[in-house]
């Protein structure tokens, strides 16, 4: 059964919580606080804080090694929404999935049911796991907090070095066509420098590069799967959606050969 949506740590844009269907343990949100907050350099900043910060709590107390991350743009689950994960609200949410050897159910496995088959994780495992996700959210917070307050403090002020620095928004995002296709409009998207380091700068590319994708002919919405960084470094997948779809991308992504369980 579905429980209520539990806030585990709020920053100063985005805050990491339960959410209110989680599919199993390592089921998280990072969920923007305010949906009028532009996405620039401080609410980037702020989002990568707190995605490092999960992925350190989740390995922590569930010992997940890997983290896939799900959200949509301009498109919300309709249906059985197979492949997708349940819409909670409008405000800009990005599902988070900690990957560890043992887990006892995994995202793709409640990804290619229906919404309505679909077996939420006990709220009793929930509350098992929540107190130390929220304890470890909060070191982690606390340990990284000189260097978050560095780049707020730079941003905040007018000194252009230093937000030319913090900026630094030279990554060129490549864009190319998969080996193996979900759909007409899977697109991956990808730093051109390679390699499995993040920046604010990377997400503000990535976020120009995924907006720049609905404009394509028949496209009215995205839905986007980042696995974990491996050697292959990091890498978007972008499914062009429709209301009027005739298959469902996400259902074919979760049957690509190159989606396993390691993947999602």
């Amino acid at each position: 059964m579905n429980v209520s949506r539990r806030l585990l740590f709020a920053s100063a844009f985005w805050e990491v919580a339960r959410p209110r269907t989680a599919l199993n343990a390592g089921h998280l949100l990072i969920r923007l606080t305010n949906p009028a907050i532009a996405f620039d350099l401080r609410s980037a900043t702020d989002w990568l804080h707190c995605h490092n910060i999960a992925r350190q709590a989740l390995t922590d107390v569930l010992g997940a090694s890997r983290c896939t991350v799900v959200f949509a743009h301009q498109w919300h689950p309709i249906g059985a929404a197979i492949g997708e994960p349940e819409a909670e609200s409008s405000t800009p949410t990005f599902h988070v999935f900690g990957r560890w050897d043992a887990e006892p159910v995994t995202p793709g496995e409640q990804l290619r049911l229906p919404v309505q088959r679909r077996v939420p994780a006990a709220a009793e495992e929930l509350k098992e796991y929540d107190g130390g996700l929220r304890a470890a959210l909060r070191r982690l917070a606390a340990e990284h907090e000189a260097v978050a307050r560095w780049h707020f403090a730079a941003m905040l002020t007018s000194d252009t070095a230093a937000k030319c620095h913090l900026a630094d928004l030279g990554p060129e995002i490549a864009s190319r066509a998969p080996q193996f296709k979900a759909g007409a409009h899977h697109t991956v998207l990808a730093p051109a420098s390679g390699g499995p380091g993040l920046t604010p700068g990377h997400l503000l590319a990535l976020a120009a590069s995924v907006q720049g994708l609905t404009d394509r002919p028949g496209v009215t919405g995205l839905s986007c799967v980042v696995p974990d960084p491996g050697t292959d470094g990091l890498e978007v997948h972008v499914m062009g959606r429709a209301a009027g779809e005739s298959v469902n991308p996400m259902q074919e992504f979760l049957d690509l050969p190159k989606v396993s369980q390691a993947l999602l």
